[in-house]
């Protein structure tokens, strides 16, 4: 089962397989229910980047910091998911859905 926060190395090849050649870290954003129902779940990319902007949430990951890049939200196909890499922490969670109501209801 795919959950709210957890985070994947998404398969980025033009066709995905069981061997990726191009994996980058996402976080998934969509809700458990959307990710229970149907085949495709939203993203948002996990890096370490010098460029701060509000829509990008510092999180320790790894101990880390990254930031996920809420700025650059995308759905893929749940085929794409190559591995679980973990699960952001609490605080990481509650900061990305702060952002998140910024953005979209406010």
């Amino acid at each position: 089962m795919v959950n709210r926060f957890d985070v994947y190395l998404i398969n980025l090849d033009e066709r995905p397989s069981k061997d990726p050649k191009n994996t980058r870290p996402a976080v998934v954003i969509s809700p458990d229910e959307l990710n229970r129902n149907v085949e495709t779940v939203i993203i948002a990319p996990l890096a370490s980047t010098n460029a701060r902007y509000p829509t990008r949430v510092p999180v320790t990951f790894l101990n880390n910091e990254r930031f996920v890049i809420l700025d650059q939200l995308r759905t893929i196909d749940r085929s794409r998911l190559a591995k679980k890499i973990g699960s952001l922490d609490s605080k990481g969670q509650a900061d990305a859905l702060k952002t998140l109501t910024e953005l979209f209801a406010e």
